[in-house]
């Protein structure tokens, strides 16, 4: 285990996340850093950006999925690197919206 993600759990550990969010995290920078071939805390934010965004476009992943990936990435980044100003955004998924009351609408459970 490498001592970034050796520390990364250890800050994960500290804040009460659940194992599987601690293993999710540390998969996603694992993958971030196989993506590039370098240590993730050599990367630029425009790098995961442009990872993110390769995610989203060319792997085709679900909104929820590259969301995880970079909260994980920010957790890296914020907390563990100490780097919280550099920011970066995953563009929002268009989420269907319902419209209350609408006699066309099935309603369950009522």
């Amino acid at each position: 285990m490498t001592t970034l993600r050796q520390r990364m759990d250890e800050a994960m550990v500290l804040r009460g996340f659940s194992p599987r969010t601690r293993e999710s995290y540390l998969a996603a920078v694992s993958a971030l850093a196989k993506y590039y071939r370098r240590a993730p805390d050599l990367l630029s934010i425009e790098e995961v950006q442009a990872w993110l965004l390769h995610l989203i476009v060319e792997r085709k992943l679900a909104y929820a999925s590259v969301n995880l990936m970079a909260c994980g990435c920010r957790f890296l980044y914020d907390t563990v690197l100490r780097r919280p100003q550099e920011r970066f955004d995953i563009p929002m998924a268009k989420v269907p919206k319902t419209v209350k009351g609408n006699p066309n609408f099935p309603r369950y459970g009522n």
